[in-house]
């Protein structure tokens, strides 16, 4: 399948559908950490209609999540920035691509107001790593994730406890490895009814 990562500057999770002979490729505004050969460093709304059989995005969530409402009543000028962050959240899930997965942080109430419940939520510790960090899932054309583990002893949360810095939300913002393994794995072979019927 050809997939779009949109949002991605890390490749994690562009390399482990590559690692599955995907033709996967990330797209975000940041220099790739990854191949620059499957980047595309550029504004993604620009690519949206090249051809994707999947889109797998992780758009900003600085104005979005729960644990940033209290901005908004101490900067004013971040509700103009909610609105633009869930107009681009929007469209992206409402591009005309078959299979669509977006993740976020849980969203706080007035980002829950313009964008629809997600499909479902998921831990780290779900697929492997020892971590806590509630992800949701907004899900088109594809299914539910399928959890591995239930957790279990040592589960921590290092990205919440990461000192302030000015690449703390960069860090934060990486897909833990197990996560990416899992989307590729499950997610790499899904078929679409319509898909399945051209294959018989």
């Amino acid at each position: 399948m050809k997939i779009l990562i949109a949002c991605e500057f890390s490749q994690v999770v562009t390399k482990a559908f590559r690692e599955r002979e995907h033709e996967a490729y990330s797209c975000d505004l940041l220099p790739t950490e990854g191949n620059p050969n499957w980047h595309i460093q550029d504004d993604v709304l620009q690519h949206l209609n090249d051809g994707w059989d999947m889109m797998i995005a992780f758009p900003p969530c600085t104005y979005l999540c729960n644990s940033g409402v209290c901005w908004l009543h101490k900067r004013p000028e971040r509700w103009q920035d909610l609105e633009k962050a869930c107009e681009f959240f929007n469209r992206l899930l409402n591009e005309p691509i078959s299979k669509i997965a977006i993740e976020n942080p849980i969203q706080h109430k007035y980002a829950r107001a313009k964008i629809r419940k997600p499909d479902q939520i998921i831990q780290p510790y779900h697929f492997g790593d020892v971590e806590s960090k509630a992800t949701c899932l907004w899900l088109i054309g594809l299914p539910p994730l399928m959890a591995y583990f239930s957790g279990g002893e040592g589960i921590r949360q290092t990205g919440h406890y990461l000192p302030p810095s000015p690449d703390r939300a960069k860090e934060r913002s990486r897909t833990f490895p197990s996560v990416a393994k899992a989307m590729a794995e499950q997610w790499g072979s899904v078929l679409t009814p319509e898909e399945i019927q051209e294959r018989t």
